[in-house]
C-alpha cells in the first residue's frame, strides 16, 4: 500500500494517526510511526518546554518521520517557531487560516498537512502553499471542522486540488475504511477514535472501555462540551451530560443542569467542569462519565484494545484484501461474465408472452 503521500511523509504505509488531544502521548505517536504509519503530537496548547520535550521523547522512541498538529484557534506562531527549532518537520494545521504560518513552516524545510471541511477551503490551502490537504469529514470525533459526510467530501476534494495529495478522515476505523476512502481518490487516511483502543493511549480506561461498549448510533454532535474552547462543533459518546441537558430542553449556557459540577479532577487535583472540553485521560479521579469523552462514528468497529503496531498492520492488511475483493467482484461482473449471461435465453432479460 505504499502510495505517493508515503514518498513524500518518508512514511511506509497510508496511515495517519489523528492527534487526539490528551490522548496521544510521545508512545502512542511513536508507536504508530514504528510501524509504519505517521504519529501526529497534539502540541497546541503546550508550553516550550513540553514542545521540545515531546519531540525529543518520540525521537528517542523512534527513527521514523512523525509530526505535529497545531489547531489555529489561537495563535500559533510562537509554537510551531519553537516546534521547527526542536527539529518537527511534517506539520499538521487545524481550525482556522494556515495562510501566515506555512512559509514560516516552508522556511524550515517542513511539510504542511491542513485540514479542511470543503473543496473551496481545500483550494484555498493549496493556494497557501499547503502540501497535504486533509478532508475531515462530518463523521469524525472530537472537534469536527466540516459539516459534510466523508464519502460526498473526499471526491470533491480530490477534484479540487489534484495532483496534491488528499488525506481522509472521518469515521474510518478499519481497513474497510481505508480501501473505500483509496477507491475515493485519496492518497491516505487519518484515523483517530480506533487507536483510542490501544495500550499506548493515555485515556482512563472507563472512557476506553465505554468506547468498546459503544455502537455507530451511540455519539452525540453539538457544541456542548465548550468550556475552554466555545462555539466549536465537536462528536463525543452520548453521557449523562447530554441526556441531562436534552431532557431540559436544550437551554443556553448558563442555563444547563449541572453547569458548576466538576465529577472529575485531573492527577494533580484540578477540578474539571462537567461541560469543559477535555479528554478523560489516564490518572483523572471522580466520575469521567459525565465528561467530553470524544468519539467518531466509526466507534461500532472499535471492539477491542490492541497494541499500535498491531492495529496499523491490521487495517493495512484488510484494505489490502478489501481492494482485492473488490476488484474480483468487477472482474466477475465484467464484459465476460454479462457475455455469458446474454448467452443464456431467458436470463438478465424480460419477454413479451
Amino acid at each position: 500500500m505504499r502510495a505517493p503521500l508515503c514518498e513524500l511523509l518518508g512514511i511506509e504505509v497510508p496511515v495517519v494517526l489523528a492527534p487526539m488531544a490528551g490522548a496521544v502521548t510521545h508512545e502512542l505517536a511513536a508507536a504508530v510511526s514504528d510501524a509504519g504509519g505517521m504519529g501526529m503530537l497534539p502540541l497546541t496548547w503546550a508550553t516550550d518546554e513540553e514542545i521540545v520535550d515531546r519531540i525529543r521523547q518520540t525521537s528517542t522512541l523512534t527513527s521514523k518521520p512523525f509530526g505535529i498538529n497545531l489547531g489555529l484557534a489561537w495563535d500559533q506562531r510562537h509554537r510551531l517557531d519553537c516546534a521547527l527549532t526542536a527539529g518537527a518537520r511534517v506539520i499538521s494545521l487545524f481550525w482556522g487560516d494556515p495562510s501566515a504560518l506555512i512559509p514560516q513552516a516552508h522556511a524550515s524545510g517542513a511539510i504542511v498537512l491542513v485540514t479542511v471541511g470543503s473543496a473551496n477551503e481545500a483550494a484555498d490551502a493549496v493556494e497557501s502553499g499547503a502540501d497535504v490537504v486533509v478532508a475531515q469529514g462530518w463523521e469524525a470525533g472530537g472537534h469536527v471542522w466540516s459539516t459534510v459526510s466523508t464519502l460526498a467530501l473526499v471526491p470533491r476534494v480530490v477534484d479540487a486540488v489534484a495532483p496534491v495529495p488528499v488525506i481522509a478522515a472521518g469515521g474510518i476505523a478499519d481497513g474497510r475504511g481505508l480501501a473505500a476512502v483509496i477507491a475515493l481518490g485519496a492518497a491516505g487516511a487519518w484515523i483517530g477514535t480506533r487507536f483510542l483502543a490501544t495500550s499506548e493511549a493515555a485515556i482512563h480506561p472507563d472512557y476506553q472501555q465505554r468506547l468498546l461498549a459503544a455502537t455507530e448510533t451511540d455519539t452525540f454532535f453539538g457544541t456542548l462540551f465548550d468550556v475552554g474552547w466555545p462555539d466549536a462543533p465537536h462528536r463525543a459518546l452520548q453521557n449523562s451530560t447530554v441526556d441531562a441537558w436534552e431532557m431540559a430542553g436544550r437551554p443556553q449556557a448558563g442555563n444547563r443542569p449541572g453547569e458548576t459540577d466538576t465529577p472529575a479532577a485531573m492527577a494533580d487535583g484540578a477540578p474539571i467542569n462537567r461541560y469543559a472540553s477535555s479528554t478523560p485521560r489516564a490518572g483523572m479521579t471522580g466520575d469521567t462519565e459525565p465528561l467530553s469523552n470524544w468519539a467518531g462514528q466509526g466507534v461500532g468497529l472499535v471492539t477491542r484494545v490492541q497494541p499500535a503496531a498491531e492495529v496499523i498492520h491490521e487495517i493495512v492488511s484488510d484494505a489490502e484484501q478489501a481492494l482485492r475483493r473488490a476488484v474480483g467482484a468487477l472482474t466477475a461482473s465484467g464484459p465476460a461474465s454479462n457475455a455469458a449471461r446474454e448467452s443464456r435465453p431467458g436470463e438478465g432479460h424480460r419477454t413479451r408472452g
